[in-house]
């Protein structure tokens, strides 16, 4: 099977570390998201990926070919941005078919490759249309057609969708992985965020700081994160963290509080430790609860509608809780938080996680 190799690949700028050490491979056909903060080094990644960029040390091996030096208009690569980069004085026909008239194709074999790519793009209605004349994510999804049509074994989008509102989001979002499935290359899709890495599926790559923290399937990277980092990529709203220590059957907290070991930590060794959970598996305490129940104060509470994000102080920590639907807390008030420890993680001095693959 084809695959895209990165083996030990690092970019420096003016001394600046950029990349620093990354080996993945990608297999044809596989989609893989790049999931990091602003400035974590996707784009940088994407470009050595394209040949736009050159790296410092290490390979690039495409089809098991070394790369490493040759320019992008010599790879069979294709890329979207942020932007919308569409010609505007050509129509949405001309747009997409641009690549194949570079490449000499016969007008059969372009009308066939547009009419295809706009049916999976559903951009059939548009094609007399030009940029102009199209909303923004109609836009992104000529861009995304040209790509496609474009035939490239390796296609790179970096935010595409960061520019366009919520509705258009979310129904790209919904659509695109059916356009990967059915495309048979190797996608690489860079994204601040971890709802959209989780939404899209495939495989994750986190990175943190130029380097790749951990790759392997999404939902797996999301739920047995190998160290604190990549947990705290992948959590948003921000990871809550406290420092802690497990004795026996008792992980105890600063405030001299004690929760439950929960079975996948059973065989961690004991001693200090930093403990940490997704606000969505907190949640305030009922009346008849009595299990793994902490006291905290409300700091402030946001209502977007659906959701509430209260804000709270546990000892000298801030974590936050997700809950679902309206809730109105007072600011200072007390409340009976209870964690769910099914999905509690743990982490030992360097940050590693103490039962790496068992977290839930």
């Amino acid at each position: 099977m084809s695959t895209l190799e990165l083996r030990n690949v690092s970019k420096a700028v003016s001394g600046e570390s950029h990349i620093s050490n990354v080996t993945l491979r990608l297999e044809r056909g596989s989609l893989n998201v790049l999931l990091g903060p602003t400035l974590s080094g996707k784009t940088s990644l994407m470009r050595l990926m394209a040949g736009l960029d050159q790296p410092s040390s290490g390979t690039v091996h495409f089809d098991g070919v070394d790369v490493t030096g040759v320019p992008v208009r010599r790879r069979n690569v294709a890329m979207v941005y942020q932007q919308f980069v569409n010609y505007p004085a050509l129509t949405v026909f001309e747009n997409i078919a641009s690549p194949l008239r570079v490449a000499g194709r016969s007008q059969g074999e372009i009308d066939k490759a547009v009419r295809e790519a706009a049916t999976l793009l559903k951009l059939e209605p548009y094609l007399d249309r030009t940029p102009l004349n199209l909303s923004g994510g109609q836009q992104q999804r000529t861009a995304i057609a040209r790509a496609l049509v474009k035939g490239a074994g390796l296609v790179l989008l970096d935010e595409p969708l960061a520019n366009l509102d919520y509705k258009l989001r979310e129904e790209l979002r919904a659509e695109l992985p059916k356009v990967f499935a059915r495309s048979g290359a190797i996608f690489v899709y860079a994204t601040t965020e971890p709802s959209e890495a989780l939404l899209l599926g495939g495989n994750t790559a986190t990175l943190r700081e130029g380097r790749v923290t951990q790759f392997g399937p999404t939902v797996e990277v999301y739920r047995h994160p190998v160290d604190i980092e990549t947990a705290r990529t992948f959590a948003d709203p921000p990871l809550n963290t406290a420092m802690a220590k497990k004795i026996g059957k008792k992980v105890v907290l600063s405030t001299g509080e004690a929760i439950a070991v929960p079975g996948h930590l059973g065989a961690a060794p004991d001693g200090t430790c930093t403990i940490g959970f997704h606000p969505h598996h907190l949640s305030v305490a009922g009346k008849a609860a009595k299990r793994d129940c902490l006291g905290a104060k409300v700091l402030v509470t946001e209502i977007t509608g659906s959701e509430s994000f209260v804000h709270l102080q546990h000892g000298d920590d801030r974590w936050i809780l997700l809950a679902e639907g309206v809730r109105v807390y007072e600011p200072e008030s007390e409340v009976r938080i209870q964690l769910d420890t099914r999905h509690l993680m743990a982490f030992d001095g360097a940050g590693r996680s103490l039962v790496p693959g068992k977290a839930a």
